[in-house]
């Protein structure tokens, strides 16, 4: 499930975790009562996902301190890299589901 750090589940959920929302600019992953930031959380996720994401795991061996700057660096640079969309997409009813609002 996934849902937006604005959301009223993640306005409850932050508070749980200590985690100040006015100081969030990466993605929080919660996984068995523990949140993970940035490089971790994002690993984390692909570990869930289908394919050769799962492969993308494997980085958990490099320390987090150069994983987060590296994963800070492509934050910085993805617009330049890939584009901007002019609007979001809108969600399809199956991937609906898997937002909690």
């Amino acid at each position: 499930m996934f849902g937006s750090l604005q959301g009223t589940t993640a306005q409850q959920l932050l508070p749980q975790y200590n985690i100040d929302p006015t100081v969030i600019t990466s993605v929080i992953f919660i996984e068995d009562g523990i949140a993970y930031r940035e490089s971790t959380a994002a690993l984390k996720i692909c570990r869930h996902l289908d394919g050769g994401w799962k492969l993308f795991y494997a980085l958990m061996i490099i320390p987090a301190f150069l994983r987060d700057g590296i994963y800070k660096w492509i934050g910085r640079n993805r617009y330049k890299w890939f584009g901007k969309q002019e609007s979001c997409m809108l969600p399809t009813a199956e991937q609906r589901k898997r937002f909690v609002e």
